[in-house]
C-alpha cells in the first residue's frame, strides 16, 4: 500500500536540545498509523514539525511531493490538518461559527454545506448545541467540535494530538469509535496518544517514541502484545487479540 505521508529522518530543535531525533515513520493511504510514548517524548513537536509549525531537517513527503516549501496554510489546502492537544476553540464564539473556520481553505458553498451536514450527522450534539457557545461546552463536546472543524476542511491526513486528554472514559471510547470510523470515509489518521491501549486497538500500525529517538514500531497486534510494550504502557497486561 502506498504511503501518503512519508518522514524520513525528522530532526527538532529547540535552541541547542534536540527534541526529535532523525525519526522515519510512514501513514499509508485510508491507514491509521499511532505514536505512542511517555510525556516529554517529542510526540507533539513531531506533529508540529510535519504541520509546518516547527522548524526541521530530513525530509518530508506528502502524496509523492515534497512539503519543504509549503506554509501551514498550504499545507492546510493540500489535505493536512492537525487537532491540537490543547483544542484551540473559540470559546466567545459558536459551535457553527467555529465550524465556519475550519472551511477556511474550502472555496465552494456547496462543499462547506455538504461538510457540515457531515459533520453534524457524525455528531448530533453539535448540531443540538450550534448556536450554544464553545466556551459552555464539556470536554468531551469541545473535542467532538475540534475534529468536526478539522473535518470541514476535508483533510485526507488528519492528524490528532492526544484526544483523549481530561476525558472520562466513556467519551474517551466514543471518540476512538468515531475515529476508527473516520478510517472508511478513506481519511488517514496519525494518532498521537498517551492512553496506548485504546490507540493500539484501532491502529493498523504503531511507533514508540521515546526521549525523541523511535523505540520500537510495528503492526498494532504485535506492539500490543510486546512484553515491553505491556509492562511501560498497558498496566503490565498483554492485550487481548482482537480486543
Amino acid at each position: 500500500m502506498s504511503a501518503l505521508l512519508e518522514v524520513r529522518d525528522l530532526a527538532v530543535s529547540y535552541g541547542k536540545v534536540e527534541a526529535v531525533h532523525r525519526v522515519s515513520l510512514d501513514v499509508g493511504e485510508g491507514r491509521i498509523v499511532t505514536v505512542i510514548g511517555p510525556n516529554g517524548a517529542g510526540k507533539t513537536t513531531l506533529l508540529a514539525a510535519i504541520m509546518g509549525l516547527l522548524p526541521s531537517r530530513g525530509t518530508l513527503h506528502y502524496r509523492g511531493a515534497s512539503l519543504a516549501a509549503l506554509s501551514v496554510e498550504e499545507r492546510v489546502a493540500e489535505g493536512i490538518v492537525l487537532v491540537p492537544e490543547k483544542r484551540e476553540l473559540f470559546a466567545s464564539m459558536t459551535v457553527a461559527d467555529n465550524l465556519e473556520l475550519g472551511a477556511f481553505a474550502v472555496r465552494r458553498s456547496g462543499a462547506i454545506a455538504a461538510a457540515r451536514a457531515d459533520v453534524y450527522r457524525r455528531f448530533p450534539r453539535l448540531e443540538e448545541r450550534k448556536a450554544q457557545l464553545a466556551g459552555t461546552l464539556s470536554g468531551g463536546e469541545r473535542q467532538m467540535l475540534a475534529l468536526g472543524r478539522a473535518l470541514m476542511s476535508r483533510p485526507k491526513l488528519l492528524m490528532l494530538d492526544e484526544p483523549s486528554l481530561g476525558l472520562a472514559p466513556l467519551i474517551v471510547r466514543e471518540i476512538f469509535n468515531i475515529i476508527a470510523a473516520l478510517k472508511a470515509t478513506g481519511v488517514s489518521i496519525l494518532l498521537v496518544e498517551q492512553n496506548a491501549r485504546a490507540a493500539l486497538q484501532i491502529a493498523d500500525h504503531g511507533y514508540v517514541l521515546e526521549t525523541g529517538d523511535l523505540a520500537l514500531e510495528g503492526p498494532s497486534a504485535d506492539l500490543a502484545a510486546n512484553p515491553r510494550v505491556a509492562e511501560t504502557y498497558l498496566g503490565g497486561r498483554v492485550a487481548p487479540a482482537g480486543a
